[in-house]
């Protein structure tokens, strides 16, 4: 049994809370938070985008810690959960790494290279796993997709377009504060980066046109990501520019040599088109749940524990380079110029 100690109840948290009850193999049994009323289990206030809004919560089961430090110290935890705000991560996994324990902390790995890097090095040098929580390759439309790219089952990938636009959330009180979220362009885009980093690699240059705000962080954008003359010809646009009748839309077209896959929240279900002009649509699991995807992905990183080797799609590595594709995409809307990866 993988002991598990969840740090910071926010909406995430209450998410990968929820989505635990289902693992296998590993539980829940410690909780931190700075807020005493969440400790009692009264998450009442809590709310997000997707997913039942929070309740009162019998937490009997599950030992309570006021300071993080103290949890990573219990010898009966064997996996630290972060879900506190991105600029958090870094000290916060680096602290539990170093007190002996694997870490899952949710997506951005951190802010900056700089911190990601040094979590990751920790990392190696203690002995323990850092996989960070990128979800989107858990949902079962992307997770279509990234087998029928990987398996080439249709062929090579050609060319794809991704879109993600939400709305300014009104339940969260740190979305409009880039000094702890990075921006829509870190915070969300990233979902996209790390995906597209997933299934089609780093690509050598980048294009971006967008939008910033006062502050400087970028709200929205539109990227080109150049693979070279052969391709793949793979484009995003991402941000937060939707009114509040549309709070959340994403998907992708995706084209590769013998069929396309289309899926878009708002309206369209994932759909395989193939050369021999028939349309399918095919069967999901998990019964349209989102937070089945969270307990997928967890299973992931407890199964990773277990076996002692990092998950791939839970890769800090790979975490570490969607964050550097953000902040490429970043400086080219800044400079308005084509920006070398690297």
């Amino acid at each position: 049994m993988i002991r598990i100690g969840l740090a910071g109840i926010g909406f995430m948290g209450m998410i990968h809370y929820l989505a635990a009850q289902k693992l296998k193999g590993a539980r829940v049994t410690a909780i931190s938070s700075r807020d005493s009323k969440k400790l009692a289990g009264d998450w009442r206030g809590i709310k997000g985008n997707f997913g039942p809004p929070g309740t009162q919560m019998n937490l009997s089961n599950q030992k309570k810690y006021e300071r993080f430090e103290d949890m990573i110290a219990d010898p009966d935890i064997d996996m630290v959960d972060i879900c506190s705000p991105t600029h958090l991560h870094p000290s916060m996994a680096i602290a539990a790494l170093k007190a002996g324990k694997h870490v899952l902390v949710e997506k951005s790995i951190a802010l900056d290279t700089k911190s990601a890097d040094a979590m990751v090095k920790t990392a190696k040098s203690c002995g323990k796993l850092l996989m960070v929580a990128h979800v989107l390759p858990f949902f079962p439309e992307f997770a279509f997709a990234a087998e029928a790219i990987k398996s080439e089952k249709y062929g090579r990938l050609q060319a794809a377009h991704f879109v993600r636009v939400i709305s300014k959330p009104d339940w969260s009180g740190d979305f409009d504060d880039s000094s702890k979220t990075g921006g829509p362009a870190v915070d969300l885009h990233i979902h996209d980066t790390h995906f597209i980093g997933l299934v089609a690699g780093v690509p050598g240059r980048i294009f971006s046109n967008g939008i910033t705000r006062n502050d400087g962080s970028v709200e929205f954008l539109t990227t080109q990501y150049l693979y070279g003359d052969n391709g793949p010809a793979i484009s995003c646009s991402s941000g937060s520019l939707n009114m509040s009748g549309r709070t959340f839309a994403h998907g992708f077209d995706i084209y590769l040599e013998k069929a396309t896959i289309t899926y878009h929240s708002a309206g369209q279900p994932l759909t395989l088109l193939t050369k021999d002009g028939k349309t399918k649509q095919p069967t999901l699991p998990g019964g349209g749940d989102p937070i089945i995807a969270f307990t997928r992905e967890i299973q992931a990183a407890v199964n990773g524990v277990v076996k002692g080797v990092e998950p791939d799609l839970l890769s800090g590595t790979l975490a570490r380079d969607a964050l550097v594709l953000c902040h490429k995409e970043i400086q080219s809307v800044n400079t308005g110029k084509i920006v070398i990866v690297g």
